[in-house]
This record gives C-alpha cells, structure tokens and sequence, in this order.
C-alpha cells in the first residue's frame, strides 16, 4: 500500500529532483521527515516495480548516441527475449508493439563503435535480428502524471 510519503515522492520529485549533494536530504528537508525515510520509501517503490529509476531524461544523441531498434519475436519467448536486452546497462528501456517487428527498444552508448557493439552482442545473445530505425524527427512526451494525494 502506498503510504503518503510514497505518494508525495511518486508526486512532487517526477520533474524538478534536486540537483546538489544530498538531494535526498534535501527532499526530506522540504517533506518534513529524514534522508532515511526518503531513501527507504525510494527503496521500496523500487521494490513494488512503482518505479524503475531514478535519473535524467537527456534528448537522444545530446550525449553520446542512441538508436531505437526493433525486432521479431514469437510471442512465446518475448518475455525472456526482453529481459535479455533489458539486462544491458546501454538499453534505456523496451516494450511490446502490436506489429510485426513486435519489441522496440532503445540503446545508449558514448560513441557510434560503441552503439555498433551492444546491438551486435544483443543479437548474438537473443538469436534474433534487429532492426535499426531512424530518427527523423524528435518527439518529447512528457510521461509525468498527478496523483490523488488525499486517499489513503
């Protein structure tokens, strides 16, 4: 269940985190309650998969490059197909699509060999090809949402 201290985390710090030292603390200080409080209740939403990081969202190949890529994968071994390319530190994130080419996932690297590297060992690792695909334009989509605060 989530207590208030998760839900105002989960609600105030999705935009504008504390960039300094202790941004920790510095959420405690502002929520009223301890560094440790706010590093456990991360912790725990961490744990219950409410939350999967905690990071910068940097626009594709402002440092180093990225690459969306997708592949075929027969519905029966998708699940472990992308936990095998979720396992890489390069790759930002994956997710099924209604489509042929049914696994989309996007890969960051510092340099183009690089980049060139990790797709190669992921095919070599998942036995399937993937499907390097373009950016021709830039989208942002901010995923941010408010929650409830007042039920708990």
């Amino acid at each position: 269940m989530l207590t208030t201290l998760h839900k105002q985390l989960l609600n105030d710090y999705q935009h504008d985190f504390p960039l300094s030292a202790r941004p920790y603390r510095d959420i405690a200080d502002a929520l009223g309650v301890t560094e440790a409080e706010v590093l456990s209740a991360f912790t725990e939403l961490n744990d219950n998969n409410f939350i999967s990081r905690i990071g910068p969202v940097i626009p594709p190949n402002h440092i180093g490059v990225s690459a969306l890529l997708a592949m075929s994968v027969p519905e029966q071994q998708l699940q472990t197909v992308a936990d095998k390319i979720s396992a890489y530190p390069e790759v930002n994130h994956n997710y099924e699509r209604e489509h042929r080419l049914n696994l989309w996932f996007v890969v960051i690297a510092a340099d183009a060999e690089h980049l060139r590297a990790v797709i190669e060992a992921i095919e070599l690792d998942t036995s399937y090809p993937a499907m390097l695909l373009p950016m021709l334009d830039d989208f942002f989509i901010d995923l941010g949402f408010k929650l409830e605060l007042n039920h708990d």
